[in-house]
């Protein structure tokens, strides 16, 4: 793209948080951006939420008084799409319902020019299936933003089969040109991260099932011993577990029931009780005033143990993913490290564990239990093998 390209007119739909946050980004990148909503309530929140961020950022000294309205004065609102009709690039970030994205995407590209790019933030919905609403789908992609999209570097660039390569390029450019750290996915359920990431939640819940330890600890263990920023029952917790079990649903149900991907009951029964983390003051922790947790049982022995179950299972998920060109080697470590914050690259951690090490623990954990869900990916098998590394030494020592 050239100049003056960079600084399409952009518009977003949904005035969420996600759908704000985009908007904060590209406005701050220079762009004019109109967020469209049809609900008044919903465009008084995000108005008054960008009000508070770029108050708090002046008086931060992050940025200017001045700096701070002109970014806030590129930001405009509407409630009829139609007034998006000028943008070159508009960004969805509605409900995470398949129907309704395809009805919102066949009408929006009737609205826009024929050479704007119509992209969906969805997380995990097949973006083939958003595609062919259109009929013009080689436009249209997936522009994945992690949530809070100004503080989190990461986004996924994904490509239906309909999507052309420039369509692609474009995209990835002008997201790069936002400052953003940008990763190509294939269409498959949870592209990389919400993919790669389930084990994480996964396996904490199978080990709390089994009694093996208790949340506060796991959580001890994995910031403790694993150097992960949070534990997976904190995280789910912030996340929200009715967000969570969501995506972990779908992605289940998405890969034709793989047992890899099976929710926990003990999660579905949190959602089911309303305790869905911090929003509702009740999770896995209590979150009310005065209110006083667990503290976690700190046994180096069986903090190792649970550490070496979880990392198990997510360098299977992503060696499995590389396997099956879900995306590059460095595109997949690069989006653990920095669209969820792991402490290294999943693929990198395999080298420095041992490739064989890795694939004698998983078989383990098959033999034990039987479950499909241990079953080590084949390119595993056929690294420890040839005794072969994802990284040269030199690679890892930098």
């Amino acid at each position: 793209m050239n100049q003056n390209q960079d600084k399409i007119p952009v518009g977003v739909v949904g005035s969420g948080a996600m759908g704000t946050g985009i908007a904060q980004v590209a406005a701050t990148a220079g762009h004019e951006v109109m967020i469209f909503d049809n609900s008044t309530e919903s465009i008084t929140r995000s108005s008054e939420s960008l009000k508070k961020v770029f108050n708090r950022l002046v008086e931060k000294g992050k940025v200017s008084q001045a700096d701070a309205d002109t970014i806030l004065g590129r930001i405009s609102y509407c409630n009829n799409l139609e007034e998006l009709s000028s943008a070159k690039l508009v960004i969805e970030a509605i409900v995470e319902n398949i129907e309704a994205k395809k009805a919102l995407f066949s009408h929006l590209e009737v609205i826009v020019d024929d050479d704007a790019i119509l992209a969906t933030n969805t997380s995990s919905l097949s973006i083939a299936s958003i595609c062919a609403a259109c009929s013009k789908p080689h436009r249209v992609l997936g522009i994945h933003f992690f949530n809070p999209a100004p503080l989190m570097p990461l986004v996924e660039i994904v490509s239906g089969v309909q999507t052309s390569g420039e369509t692609l390029v474009e995209a990835r450019n002008l997201v790069d040109s936002w400052g953003k750290t940008t990763v190509t996915a294939k269409d498959t359920p949870g592209f990389i991260v919400n993919r790669v990431a389930r084990p994480f939640y996964g396996e904490a819940l199978r080990i709390l099932e089994e009694g093996i330890a208790d949340a506060p600890t796991i959580d001890w263990a994995v910031k403790e011993i694993g150097k992960f920023r949070m534990g997976p029952f904190e995280l789910m917790d912030y996340i929200g577990n009715d967000v969570n079990y969501a995506v972990t649903e779908s992605v289940f149900e998405a890969f034709f029931y793989d047992p890899r991907y099976k929710p926990s009951f003990t999660q579905k029964r949190m959602v089911e009780a309303g305790w869905l983390g911090r929003k509702t003051k009740r999770g896995y922790y209590n979150y009310a005033e005065g209110a006083v947790n667990p503290e976690p049982t700190k046994d180096e022995k069986l903090g190792q143990e649970i550490v070496n179950r979880i990392l198990l299972m997510l360098i299977n998920e992503a060696v499995d993913a590389l396997y099956l060109n879900i995306s590059t080697r460095d595109g997949i470590d690069l989006a653990m490290t920095k669209g969820v914050n792991y402490p290294t690259g999943l693929l990198k951690w395999a080298d420095k564990l041992g490739v064989q090490t890795v694939l004698k623990g998983l078989q383990e954990l098959h033999e034990l239990y039987g479950e499909d869900r241990y079953r080590p990916s084949v390119l595993l098998k056929k690294m420890a093998k040839e005794n072969a590394r994802f990284y040269t030494e030199n690679v890892l020592e930098n």
